[in-house]
């Protein structure tokens, strides 16, 4: 058989699935948390990736009874699928970063002090509203705290990109704070008549 190219999609279901057997709809709300705090997919890419990874022999599918009247699949990731995703999880990395709010915080120079306030503190409500869930989901690991310290657990792996994405959140909110006291300054620029240069 043939190798198959595998995308981050593929990998992140892999990546599910190494930790238990799941059906394509368990696959689906998973990958809206947590992964989608990590990668995005819309529920119309998972089904076809999960055949594409079925034909490739890295997962295979059972039939097991359902609520509707269509069969249910839960599919199991296969050894192949174990070590295409073992190798991949080293692999070398090079991040790209992106982030539409960073891009529109460099454009708030354009915006009355009033509406860029306003736009961060939108923004802020969210990083509230992230740090809420990720609060929840931490007192979740309590019911398997000794795994939790075990590296070779999943748990491990999951408690330390919730760390990750906690250390983040708070460290948005500290910059939203400070952002928005130095809006609260007065400013000692003329009003803006045509375009500027600056040297970032």
């Amino acid at each position: 058989m043939d190798e198959v190219t595998v995308g981050i999609l593929g990998y992140a279901i892999l990546g599910l699935l190494a930790t238990k057997p799941r059906t394509g709809y368990e696959l689906a709300q998973a990958m809206k948390t947590p992964i989608g705090y990590m990668w995005t997919a819309r529920h119309s890419q998972i089904y076809p990736e999960l055949a594409r990874l079925e034909r490739a022999g890295l997962v295979e599918a059972s039939v097991i009874d359902g609520p509707g009247p269509r069969d249910t699949k839960r599919y199991t990731i296969t050894e192949m699928g174990l070590r295409r995703l073992e190798e991949w999880t080293d692999s070398p990395l090079t991040e790209v970063a992106r982030s539409e709010f960073m891009l529109r915080v460099r454009c708030l120079w354009l915006l009355p002090p009033e509406r860029a306030r306003e736009f961060l503190l939108t923004q802020r409500r969210y990083y509230e509203k992230r740090r809420e869930t990720y609060a929840y989901e931490e007192a979740s690991f309590a019911l398997v705290e000794d795994e939790v310290d075990d590296p070779s657990s999943p748990y491990f792996a999951q408690n330390a990109t919730l760390r990750y994405g906690m250390m983040r959140v708070n460290d948005t909110i500290a910059w939203c704070d400070w952002l928005l006291d130095r809006l609260e300054r007065p400013s000692s620029r003329r009003p803006r008549t045509g375009p500027n240069r600056a040297k970032y």
